[in-house]
């Protein structure tokens, strides 16, 4: 049903009002079934969550901070208030919140936070500041169900499941990596029958406006988008698919690639279902994607390596090898640019073109003249300046336009450091740039534990695939923060949390 209600509220059959009726229904639904199905139903839905029309200055929040909450408090009243007894004053004592033991990872985390609080301080718009916390908060909370429910040792019960509903999890978030895929090349086979008013029409006047709300719609037609590569009059389209830009929706389908691999156990049935995901990513025309592909095969051959020097060698054969089964289909991601070839040369939007324009898309990765290049570094420049003038608290978090002299709003027009890392020093500080990285390393420390650890053939499959994917969505980071759009950063949510919260599914 809501597949349906989606696809009719976007394409403008149903008035986008019938969003708050859609909406409501899933809130009801999330109170009603069990945690388990509401975190599945949820996992399953993440590209089809619709901006609410609340009202015309406030229509763009979005149902699933609403599901997420609920989620949490679900969660929250089973295994602490329920499962426990416990009372709500022991909630809100000091001594108490002191003597609880936080695992590093949650320190970490906790750190972040307070430092994401302080730099507010500094920051010349508060309230750009407070609704960033706010918008990461709400991701956090679902982060953290989803952490217990995959660390839980206990079979599946009424109040939460470990090993297996850990997989159940995972085998869903196929579901909407199919989605976005499929609806991708609807959008790609679109690009022959229509010109490129007619295109904007559908997708920027129309789709984008029901998904997204007016005040992205008008973004994306008026100051710009990065829906298409120009090379003089030649143009062609960078798939986005049912995301905002052509950044966001290749990572998504990335991340959703491990559990490809988990649910699929047929080598030729991966084969095809890769080759179409990869296609679609490189036919996403992100140039840090492709770049980025190169640093995860070498990132994969050191990690095989490793493997291999084991303490135990039986062991560590076994393990090097079933991450060369894994590492092996980066291959066909390669492969699909002779595919890709002639579909960018390829006349769209009713306009020819010339049969070397993907030719020049890939030399222009390395000409630092190239005007988007140009513009990157030139933003490095300014917020490693920035950096060294605020180094304790940055200039605010969710002020970083102020890095660049820009109006505050213009952070949802993409003002950002196109650097993950630079752009949370900037905003929060170098100790807070520092702690994130220390974050992500201790991450893949423990990604890597998973897999060694792990013996559950499919689990163990997809601990390998992570291990390749999460990197090449943080080594594209380098380029991009694209990884804040609200899908992506669900689905990295999601990834990170069943990473953590693995440690007792051996």
């Amino acid at each position: 049903m809501e597949v349906v209600l989606f696809g009719l509220i976007i394409t403008g059959v149903l008035p986008r009002e019938a969003a708050l009726y859609l909406g409501a229904t899933l809130v009801v639904y999330f109170l009603v079934v069990p945690l388990d199905d509401s975190l599945v139903f949820f996992v399953r839905s993440i590209p089809l969550f619709l901006a609410l029309p609340i009202t015309d200055s406030f229509d763009n929040f979005n149902t699933w901070r609403i599901l997420a909450l609920i989620i949490f408090f679900k969660w929250f009243y089973v295994h602490k208030f329920k499962h426990y007894g416990l009372r709500i004053t022991n909630y809100f004592s000091i001594k108490k919140l002191f003597a609880i033991r936080y695992s590093l990872f949650a320190k970490l985390l906790i750190a972040l936070l307070l430092l994401a609080v302080l730099s507010m301080i500094p920051a010349p718009d508060k309230m750009a500041a407070i609704k960033r916390i706010i918008f990461f908060l709400n991701f956090s909370v679902l982060g953290i169900v989803i952490y217990y429910k995959a660390a839980d040792p206990a079979k599946s019960d009424d109040s939460g499941a470990g090993k297996e509903f850990t997989k159940r999890l995972i085998k869903n978030s196929v579901i909407p990596v199919i989605v976005v895929a499929v609806v991708g090349y609807i959008q790609l086979i679109s690009t022959y029958f229509i010109d490129i008013y007619q295109f904007m029409r559908i997708w920027g006047e129309g789709i984008q406006c029901r998904q997204f709300g007016e005040q992205w719609c008008n973004i994306a037609v008026q100051l710009g988008n990065t829906w298409f590569s120009y090379y003089g009059e030649q143009l062609s389209l960078r798939v986005f698919s049912l995301f905002p830009d052509s950044h966001s929706f290749p990572q998504f389908a990335l991340l959703g690639i491990p559990a490809v691999l988990m649910l699929i156990q047929k080598k030729w049935a991966r084969i095809l279902v890769l080759s179409l995901i990869f296609l679609i990513v490189i036919l996403s025309g992100t140039r840090g994607i492709w770049a980025a592909s190169i640093g995860v095969v070498l990132f994969a051959l050191v990690i095989i390596l490793y493997a291999k020097m084991g303490v135990s060698t039986k062991s560590a054969i076994a393990d090097s090898v079933d991450l060369k089964q894994v590492a092996r289909y980066l291959i066909i991601f390669f492969v699909m640019f002779a595919v890709a070839f002639p579909i960018f040369s390829s006349p769209q939007f009713l306009v020819g073109k010339s049969d070397d324009f993907l030719k020049q898309r890939v030399k222009s990765i390395i000409d630092f003249g190239e005007t988007s290049n140009a513009q990157r570094i030139e933003i490095w420049k300014k917020t490693l300046s920035s950096i060294k003038e605020r180094p304790l608290l940055g200039v605010g978090i969710g002020n970083y336009p102020v890095v660049l002299g820009q109006d505050i709003r213009l952070a949802k027009a993409g003002s950002s450091a196109h650097n993950l890392y630079l752009n949370i020093a900037a905003e929060m500080g170098i100790a807070a740039g520092m702690i994130f990285v220390w974050f992500l390393w201790l991450l893949f420390k423990k990604n890597y534990e998973n897999f060694i650890i792990e013996r559950d053939d499919k689990l163990k499959t997809y601990f390998a695939a992570t291990l390749l994917y999460v990197p090449w969505v943080l080594i594209y980071s380098l380029t991009d923060v694209a990884i804040f759009d609200e899908r992506a950063l669900l689905f990295f949510t999601l990834t990170i949390a069943l990473i953590l919260g693995a440690k007792k599914l051996t």
